[in-house]
Parts: structure tokens; sequence; C-alpha cells
């Protein structure tokens, strides 16, 4: 195995474990970004506090309005997992990567404009890192 291919491996690897672990402490409160009683598991909604609390620029209020509608909080539980468990099991990584940039670029458009770049933040930069991976997928 060349270095390339090894660099990709353990990019797609350390990926799908930011969204899995996103899934993991959302659903079981593990005290990172999700305290335990604001677990889903424990009657929380994973969307709520970004989406009521930290949106802001020209889409806030079509953000803020999804705040804790199940249905939003099942599609982005259900994205996370999926993301999460495609790149880290390399099986269909390319729809992982397509899921996942668009839930990034959706988280995106909730912050315009970005609070440290007029334009650039970590959302994009994975956005990137995904598109890259999807291309060098031999699969």
């Amino acid at each position: 195995m060349n270095k390339e291919k090894i660099v990709l491996a353990v990019l797609r690897y350390v990926m799908g474990f930011i969204f899995l672990w996103a899934f993991l402490d959302k659903t079981f409160g593990l005290g990172f970004a999700t305290v335990a009683e604001k677990a889903w598991i424990n009657g929380g909604s994973p969307t709520t506090g970004f989406l009521a609390n930290a949106v802001r620029g020209p889409l806030a209020d079509v953000f803020h309005s999804l705040a804790g509608v199940a249905i939003i909080d099942w599609m982005f539980m259900l994205m996370l997992l999926f993301v999460g468990l495609t790149l880290i099991s390399n099986k269909f990584v390319k729809w992982g990567c397509i899921i996942g940039s668009l839930l990034l670029f959706l988280m995106y458009l909730s912050l315009l404009l970005p609070e440290n770049n007029p334009i650039i933040d970590e959302h994009l930069v994975y956005i990137l890192v995904l598109a890259l991976i999807a291309l060098r997928d031999k699969k």
C-alpha cells in the first residue's frame, strides 16, 4: 500500500469518526457536545440546541423554524449515522460523501456568514475532504 492510499484511508476513517461521534454523542449524551439529560434517547432533540440558538445570517428564520421538528431530528441523525458508517466500513463511500457534503453545506448555510472568515469555514473544508475521498474511491 503506497503512502497516498494510507493517507486517504486514514482521512476516510477520521471523517467517518467525526460523523459517527456526533451521532453517538447526540444519541446517548456522552457529555461532550450533548449532556445526558438532553440526549436523544432521553427525549432530547438533537437539532434544537443548534438550530434554535446558534444559527445566524439571512437564512436564520428558516433554520430556526426547523428546530425540534421530529422529522428533521430523524433525518439529521440518520444522515450522521449513514455517513459515519459508510466511511468507516468502506462501503457505499460515494453515497456517504454525497450525503455528508449535503449535510455540511446545510450547516454552512445556517451559519452565514462565517464568524472567523467572511467566506470559508470548516464545513467547506470538510466538503472538499469528502469530495477528495469520493473521487479517489475505487469502488
